[in-house]
């Protein structure tokens, strides 16, 4: 059935409410307690569930409202990593971190917040991690002889985590790395760690990969050909990709590489506030299908939709549901 094609979901992060913003940095200055702030963690999260339902997602997620960004919330929980607890003055800053030593095993604390998800929620989920490429670039390596030594070992101790995850329930787990669109020199040891992260781990696994969206801008330019051909070496079912704010012209990467996996495909700019039309987030999914069938192609937005208003983020959103029922009635029409 047409309908179980072009199923739709968030890349990750919803929009940060400003007293959220406002409560991370209290905490920071330790105005409150990290009991008050777990609560309101708590409150915003339900809400993002709850504007993901109602506006017609076929998959959520937690909204990331629990990360002051994509790298502290491991850094913070990754065995071995020193933090400077006052590096920091601004919730969405990164903490200077440094690895001194080998890292050991031991959990992060994930599956805790991907069961609350679960709890608040009868929708599919997805549950979105860092990846290792993304994390060494950001923690001080002043222990392992090479960069993809660092990763690999990162890799391996995630690794059991997402194993975790999947053992809780999760069905869709999304691995983050935009900071290949940065260094594209580290791709072929990039994917190694990626297979390293994945492996024996069952579930549906994605890999986003962006043009980074630090602050709601772009941190880098350019083609999403570097990526090919060595990502097709990563074992993963997904790539999901930015392509409304870059246009469609690297769908044909997918044809020329015959690429194993499928896309997701980004259909609504993040680094904008005007919210798109149905009938824009339509065209842009008949553009892919030009190239992929629909049952290769999922729809979400270019990246997380942490910078933006709630009130646009939800109508991007709405938008996008519809677009896309648009295109599945004219397919099964």
């Amino acid at each position: 059935m047409a309908g179980q094609h072009l199923s739709t979901a968030v890349v990750g992060s919803y929009s940060m409410p400003g007293w959220l913003e406002r409560a991370k940095n209290d905490y920071l200055r330790r105005r409150i307690t990290a009991h008050d702030l777990d609560e309101m963690h708590d409150a915003a999260v339900k809400a993002a569930i709850k504007d993901q339902e109602v506006a017609g997602l076929d998959t959520v997620s937690d909204g990331e409202l629990r990360r002051d960004n994509m790298i502290d919330y491991f850094a913070m929980r990754l065995p071995g990593v020193e933090i400077d607890r006052a590096s920091k003055t601004s919730y969405y800053d990164f903490y200077e971190s440094v690895v001194r030593a080998r890292m050991p095993m031991a959990p992060l604390g994930l599956v805790e917040h991907y069961r609350f998800l679960r709890r608040f929620t009868d929708r599919r989920t997805k549950v979105s991690v860092t990846g290792p490429h993304s994390l060494v670039k950001r923690i001080r390596n002043e222990h392992y002889p090479s960069e993809e030594a660092f990763a690999m070992e990162i890799a391996r101790i995630m690794n059991l985590e997402l194993r975790e995850l999947v053992r809780a329930g999760a069905e869709q787990i999304q691995i983050d790395e935009p900071y290949y669109s940065g260094f594209p020199e580290d791709l072929a040891w990039g994917v190694r760690a990626i297979n390293a992260l994945v492996d024996g781990v069952d579930a549906r696994l994605s890999l986003h990969v962006c043009y980074g969206n630090r602050y709601g801008k772009p941190s880098w330019e350019g083609s999403y050909r570097y990526l090919f051909p060595s990502i097709l070496q990563a074992r993963i079912d997904q790539v999901t990709l930015e392509f409304a704010r870059r246009g469609s012209e690297d769908l044909r990467l997918f044809k020329e590489f015959d690429a194993p996996f499928t896309l997701g495909l980004g259909v609504v700019d993040v680094k904008t506030h005007g919210v798109e039309t149905p009938a824009v987030v339509a065209e842009r999914i008949r553009e892919a299908l030009a190239i992929l069938p629909a049952e290769r192609l999922s729809v979400n937005p270019d990246c997380g939709l942490l910078h933006l208003p709630r009130e646009i983020a939800f109508g991007k959103l709405c938008a996008m549901v519809e677009g896309t029922q648009l295109v599945r009635r004219e397919m099964s029409g």
